[in-house]
């Protein structure tokens, strides 16, 4: 963060180790984009300083694009969208080892999202369990979760977490040897690498496929069905949260922590 920032002057309370904390996961070329983007934003307001106001601003503009208020949703939609985020803010708050809310908001962005949740590690992370990995993974799903345990209704919002869901199931089953049934063994990681196999991974017969999509499918099942029960089991919470954010669009970790405690 100090490399890509050494060019830009920043505000005397800017925060470094909570900047880095909010970059979970970004690439030099990522943090760049994301203090070049601040650096704009404090220009556009004749500053001369890059506050933590225009980082987090800029963040929210590299990972869900540009506020797009003039996208507008109906009321029911609105609804859903909030209950969906509210979902997952809370899964995130309640399972062992997620990583703490900073922010929820039901503001279209210009990348397709109706809303997001921004969660915060306390840490930098080299290794994960597999609980943890669980974990995110019920995070993933707990928007899914918050349209059925409320509407009994599922919509297309959760498509890109399904993905993301999927994707890492699927990793801790074909490379990190996480599955009961098919033990140590790393299987290729791309779906047309099964039959080839490479020299880095274990040729897959067609039964071994057929044990990898059914264990993929239980990591997700188990950890859906778990996301709705966290929900159901802190259902007023679930309604306080969304009702703050339909009155105020966005609302920071604090308001899920309270949502929660009430």
């Amino acid at each position: 963060m100090k490399i890509h920032s050494k060019d830009i002057k920043l505000a005397a309370d800017f925060n470094l180790e909570r900047a880095a904390r909010m970059t979970p996961g970004f690439t030099g070329a990522d943090l760049a984009n994301v203090m070049n983007e601040a650096a704009l934003l404090a220009a556009r307001r004749n500053a001369e300083d890059v506050t933590m106001v225009d980082f987090e601003a800029a963040i929210e503009r590299v990972v869900a694009g540009l506020e797009k208020k003039s996208r507008i949703m109906n009321e029911q939609e609105r609804t859903t969208v909030a209950y969906h985020e509210s979902g997952h803010a809370l899964v995130a708050e309640l399972v062992p080892h997620g990583d703490p809310v900073a922010k929820v908001s039901i503001v279209p962005r210009g990348r397709g999202a109706l809303g997001y949740t921004m969660q915060m590690p306390t840490e930098d992370r080299y290794l994960l369990t597999k609980e943890e990995l669980e974990d995110r993974i019920a995070v993933m799903l707990g928007g899914r979760a918050a349209e059925q345990v409320v509407f009994n209704v599922i919509s297309t919002g959760a498509s890109d977490d399904i993905k993301r869901a999927t994707d890492l199931a699927r990793r801790m089953v074909t490379e990190f040897g996480m599955s009961e049934k098919l033990g140590t063994v790393r299987y290729a990681s791309q779906q047309y690498q099964f039959l080839e196999g490479s020299e880095n991974s274990a040729a897959a017969s067609q039964q071994t496929l057929k044990v990898i999509d059914e264990e993929v499918q239980h990591i997700i099942d188990t950890q859906y069905q778990r996301a709705q029960q966290l929900l159901r089991d802190h259902k007023s919470g679930l309604e306080r949260l969304t009702r703050r954010l339909l009155e105020t669009e966005t609302v920071d970790g604090s308001v899920v922590k309270q949502a929660l405690a009430e």
